[in-house]
Parts: structure tokens; C-alpha cells; sequence
């Protein structure tokens, strides 16, 4: 498509329905580590093996908070 009117209607009625959406470009040939890609809802669980989100799909995220100031007051003001 060359029309840019024509594409955005594309992206409007079709933006839910794949995990990689490619307008003026081939579906295949994808660079691991260059371009993400992986197939979503019927094609695959939308894994993108080009991108860091990949390292979430191996790893279980946590947040650990430390600090050095012991609390002085353990109880929470907004329950008085």
C-alpha cells in the first residue's frame, strides 16, 4: 500500500489480530536478534525471540528492597 489512509484503517481493524503485523514487508525471514518475532493467539504464545522481552519468558522478575536505616515506628499512621 502506498495510500497512508489505507494503512492506518489496515492497523486500525487488524492491530489485535497478530503478535507481528508488517506492512510493505515480507512475513518471513525475521533476523533473530535484530527484529523480534513470534506468532500470537493460534501461532504461538507471542514469545519475541529477537528481543529482550524473550529473557522474561525464562526467567520469574523480582523486586528486592534493602535498606539501612532500621524503622523506628512499625505501626501505619492511616490505620490510627
Amino acid at each position: 500500500a502506498t495510500d497512508r489512509r489505507h494503512i492506518e484503517t489496515a492497523l486500525k481493524a487488524l492491530r489485535f489480530s497478530a503478535g507481528n503485523f508488517y506492512i510493505n514487508d515480507k512475513p518471513t525471514g525475521a533476523v533473530v536478534g535484530q527484529q523480534p518475532f513470534g506468532g500470537a493467539r493460534g501461532s504461538g504464545t507471542n514469545d519475541k525471540a529477537g528481543s529482550p522481552l524473550n529473557l522474561l519468558r525464562w526467567v520469574s522478575p523480582r523486586s528486592i528492597k534493602e535498606t539501612f536505616a532500621p524503622p523506628h515506628d512499625w505501626t501505619y499512621g492511616f490505620l490510627n
